[in-house]
């Protein structure tokens, strides 16, 4: 009789292994089986397949559609040709500027200011915050407001620029003033390639994402000391897209048809797209067939 309770003890230890050793192996199973869809989801969102896209069907001289998640290309089109900028070069400018100043400081409008093209009505003393004006230069592209914008950084704002796209790596980028704006005929006001703007772009909009997402709207209108001043929004032909983030235009003579957009291509996933040198109306066609393509490739 002694020994009984040692031999139910040890029978009852056993059947205890045997069940804990079928819910390990259960559990181990579950551990294989079921993280499996996710990962192959994870790794199907996270790198999309470069685009089956013919570069004939992209009207600019140069194209770029860029994954910021895995820098990857997923396109391109003479990505690394240095063009004329046109007021792409707002983004460097703003970047350049909001590292300096905080957005509610208050800039006084000047002469030199409204020399680039007059082009929102504001005069000669005028005070606008630095988040009024760089709205009217993204949301508008006003001109004479991103000059104002960079007069408020000082007499070296230029040499500025050009050291904040440097350290950013961006070799091909050079800047004469901070609009784009051509200097003469023959002289842009800003080079850069495609493949920098992509990168430019998205740099700005990890660091700046709101002044970036202000461009989704349809118009903009800033209160200048009791006077409404108002524009509409120069990248309407893209507002309509559901999965747009943000966007900027720039058009001059020598430049063409510009235009940077980011876009989701799957929720939390952007993409960047840039076209160079294509025409005014052909720029927005251009994005729109880049973006038609990735979506297609998904």
């Amino acid at each position: 009789m002694k020994f009984k309770p040692k031999g139910i003890l040890t029978a009852g230890l056993i059947t205890l292994s045997i069940v804990v050793g079928i819910v390990i192996v259960g559990l181990s199973g579950l551990s294989v089986l079921e993280p499996t869809p996710n990962k192959v989801i994870s790794q199907y969102v996270q790198h999309p397949q470069p685009l089956a896209l013919d570069p004939s069907h992209i009207v600019a001289k140069a194209a770029i559609l860029y994954d910021p998640t895995n820098k990857q290309v997923l396109f391109e089109k003479n990505s690394n040709e240095p063009l004329p900028l046109a007021s792409l070069t707002k983004l460097a400018t703003a970047e350049t500027a909001l590292a300096q100043e905080a957005p509610n400081v208050s800039i006084t409008i000047t002469s030199a200011d409204l020399l680039p093209g007059g082009d929102w009505r504001l005069h000669v003393g005028d005070k606008l915050s630095l988040f009024q004006l760089l709205q009217m230069g993204f949301v508008a592209s006003s001109n004479d407001a991103m000059a104002a914008v960079a007069a408020s950084m000082g007499p070296n704002a230029v040499e500025e620029i050009n050291a904040t796209t440097e350290n950013l790596g961006l070799t091909q980028m050079t800047f004469a003033n901070p609009t784009g704006l051509d200097v003469s005929t023959t002289t842009a006001g800003a080079y850069g390639s495609a493949y920098d703007v992509a990168l430019l772009a998205t740099d700005f909009y990890k660091t700046y994402p709101r002044y970036f997402e202000l461009t989704q709207k349809s118009s903009v209108s800033v209160n200048d000391n009791g006077r409404i001043l108002t524009s509409p929004a120069t990248d309407a032909p893209l507002l309509s897209i559901p999965s747009l983030i943000a966007a900027k235009t720039g058009y001059t003579d020598l430049a063409g048809g510009n235009l940077v957009a980011i876009f989701d291509l799957e929720i939390g996933h952007p993409l960047v797209a840039v076209v160079l040198g294509s025409t005014e109306t052909g720029r927005f066609s251009d994005i729109q067939t880049l973006i038609a393509a990735a979506q297609q490739s998904l």
